[in-house]
């Protein structure tokens, strides 16, 4: 069964290595291991890396029940607490390896990950200090981050609008990203989720809010894809397709709806999600894995850990809702790839960041970074477990 693989793959790799990064002496993890495996105990810690920590360990505590789980979010949540501004609101970018700011940027995109751990964290520990927390953040991100069009995203210590360097990308400068409104979707579901009382209301309208710019802004209903860079009137800048983003996109959004409720809504996006599945299965999955992205009329073949670790979710999410058994085979098909190719065989390693189209190990993204973390191989493991996914 493809849920007995991801829990091995859960249990015996990517737990033992993270579990080994948590640093007892300054709090958090350890925020930078080289590709030789050493690790950088002074380096910076990125705050998206502190909030996927914490979202990964509250829900694995919450598939597999160890107390160590919870624990270790406990841990990730004590010093997720050191990196809110209390002075001005919302969380910084970077901290020092002991808990200091040194990149006071507040990005929308940053707020989100940190609501989502926070969610997920009370929703493991029913620690009632973490979803105020997690609604302090909602409220600032509604009151400091939108414009008439839709939400801002980088902005400085206090509030004012900066370059998009961080998720710009390709040689262009977005003011707004595909990126930050599938995250904002993304957290915003799970503290609805997490909410019980007469906050809900408010959170499920800015929800669908997000979704409706999702349909009429980022889904391109000619190309059965989503537009990636804008500027700042939501008008669509380059021309790329971020195969990963895509079917990450399908399930997610697939989820949102469900948390909703709203059958014709969920209808609808069902109809959605399984044209974008498609699609990335007919134009990027190739020699058993998924490729990285079109820039104009060049496909970037690269094999790249978290895109397949979203196929693999993706395509069991399209063959769950839509019931072709081809999309199985192909998760089944990543997986393989997976444990073959992406996987780091060396003793106490876990994931290579990128392999070439024939699965060599490239070398160009350190095995952890600001953005290289368990959130995405890790919850591919859960969601597979969760869905209890067999072949």
């Amino acid at each position: 069964m493809l849920a007995d693989k991801c829990r091995k793959e859960l249990t015996e790799r990517i737990l033992p290595f993270w579990n080994r990064l948590r640093d007892d002496e300054n709090g958090g993890f350890y925020g930078f291991m080289d590709n030789d495996l050493n690790v950088d105990k002074t380096a910076d810690k990125g705050v998206i890396l502190t909030s996927r920590i914490l979202w990964f360990y509250s829900s694995c505590y919450r598939t597999l029940g160890d107390e160590y789980l919870l624990d270790n979010a406990r841990h990730a949540y004590e010093f997720l607490k050191k990196c809110v501004d209390m002075v001005n609101g919302g969380v910084w970018w970077m901290m020092t390896y002991d808990g200091k700011p040194t990149d006071t940027m507040k990005h929308t995109y940053n707020q989100a990950f940190a609501i989502y751990a926070l969610s997920a964290y009370y929703l493991a520990s029913k620690d009632k200090t973490a979803l105020d927390l997690a609604l302090e953040l909602f409220h600032t991100v509604e009151d400091k981050c939108r414009d008439d069009v839709a939400y801002l995203e980088a902005m400085s210590e206090d509030w004012q609008i900066i370059p998009n360097d961080a998720l710009s990308e390709n040689g262009l400068m977005a003011d707004k990203t595909m990126n930050t409104v599938l995250h904002l979707i993304e957290a915003y579901t799970v503290l609805l989720e997490a909410c019980e009382n007469g906050e809900s209301a408010h959170i499920e309208e800015r929800l669908m809010f997000l979704l409706k710019i999702a349909e009429d802004k980022i889904f391109n209903g000619g190309k059965n894809c989503l537009r990636v860079f804008f500027d700042r009137e939501f008008n669509e800048i380059g021309d790329i397709h971020s195969y990963g983003h895509d079917i990450e996109a399908s399930w997610l959004i697939d989820r949102a709806c469900e948390v909703i409720g709203e059958r014709r809504f969920m209808a609808k996006w069902r109809f959605i999600d399984l044209r974008i599945a498609e699609n990335i299965y007919d134009i990027a999955f190739e020699n058993g894995a998924v490729n990285n992205e079109r820039e104009n009329d060049k496909v970037d073949k690269k094999r790249v850990w978290w895109v397949q670790a979203e196929s693999v979710v993706g395509f069991v999410n399209a063959f769950q809702q839509g019931g072709d058994k081809k999309f199985l085979d192909a998760a089944d098909k990543v997986f393989e790839w997976i444990e073959t190719k992406q996987t780091d065989k060396r003793e106490n390693s876990e994931w290579w960041g990128e392999v070439d189209f024939d699965g060599k190990p490239m070398q160009t993204v350190n095995m952890v970074n600001p953005w290289k973390c368990p959130y995405h191989n890790g919850r591919m493991c859960i969601e597979v477990i969760n869905r209890n996914v067999s072949l």
